[in-house]
């Protein structure tokens, strides 16, 4: 009897945390729509939540304890707005996270009431071809990497005319900005290696492997890219990028792991020398050019 109760007990315990937990994400819910849309009424709250008319009422009441000023009923629009005055109480606002979820819609990976807010605005990003990847090679790679095994594989690369065998030991997935990496041991080039997912055929979990992810020197080095405003920019101009890579007094400083170095500097078009382009067109260069080309060890994928 002792052992049901306190089974039971715990149950119960799990219960009040879930249900803790679904009113502060209800809450968290009022706060930003009063924040990045002005505005929320209880039908906001039930069409995200499928909660009542009477819970939704309770949580936007619990809300305005909260936060206290800075929010009027407009009775016309049957709504709470948020006056200009109004400062959210629960957490920071985060832009990234907001614009993280419309990528998600827009990827189709979520539908619009599934976010944050329930609703998204109009959004379009720059087509760029899809890069499937097949779920099985995926599957095998995830479980070596989980299970410190080996992977025997076919391999098309780009400087081979047809794929060869290939024995790897993975230790992590990478992404580029466009495709999916796994970084691996290579035994036929006795070092680690980037592979593109899409160029794997038939790969097949294999013996122990004998390379762990401490032994990539590479992908344990971080690199601090020195990124400012091109010198050849006007000064508001050179103001305006500031702001826009979020530089603070003469740099900012991205770090990057050494094996996708090559990668990073290709996505910010510091690639090449700072006069290669328009500096309207290249808005930064590197202060520390020269340090980061003597680290360029790893380069594209095989």
């Amino acid at each position: 009897m002792h052992t049901k109760t306190n089974r039971l007990s715990g149950r119960e315990s799990s219960a009040r945390a879930d249900a803790r937990w679904s009113v502060e994400q209800r809450l968290e819910f009022v706060e930003e729509r009063l924040y990045w849309l002005g505005e929320i009424n209880r039908q906001d709250l039930i069409a995200r939540f499928g909660i009542s008319m009477s819970q939704a009422s309770a949580d936007i009441n619990r809300y305005l304890k909260l936060a206290g000023d800075g929010i009027r009923y407009d009775k016309s629009a049957k709504r709470y707005v948020a006056d200009a005055d109004f400062e959210p109480v629960l957490a920071e606002p985060d832009a990234a996270r907001m614009l993280a979820d419309m990528r998600l819609v827009d990827a189709g990976l979520i539908a619009p009431e599934q976010a944050r807010l329930g609703v998204v605005p109009p959004l379009e990003t720059t087509p760029v071809p899809e890069r499937p990847v097949d779920p099985g090679v995926l599957r095998v790679l995830w479980r070596a990497i989980a299970r410190s095994l080996q992977v025997k594989m076919h391999y098309q690369s780009m400087n081979r005319a047809e794929p060869v065998a290939r024995t790897v030991e993975p230790h992590a997935l990478a992404h580029d900005g466009f495709r999916w990496h796994v970084r691996a041991w290579d035994d036929a080039n006795a070092g680690f290696r980037d592979f593109v997912l899409g160029r794997i055929t038939a790969p097949e979990l294999a013996g122990p492997a004998e390379k762990t992810a401490e032994a990539d020197q590479d992908w344990n080095t971080w690199i601090d890219l020195q990124i400012t405003p091109h010198p050849e920019l006007a000064h508001a101009q050179r103001r305006a990028v500031c702001l826009d890579y979020g530089i603070a007094g003469d740099h900012a400083v991205v770090k990057v792991r050494r094996a996708l170095l090559f990668y990073a500097l290709r996505r910010l078009g510091l690639d090449t020398p700072p006069d290669a382009r328009n500096p309207q067109e290249q808005h930064i260069v590197l202060l520390n050019r020269d340090e980061i080309l003597a680290s360029l060890g790893s380069r594209e994928a095989d």
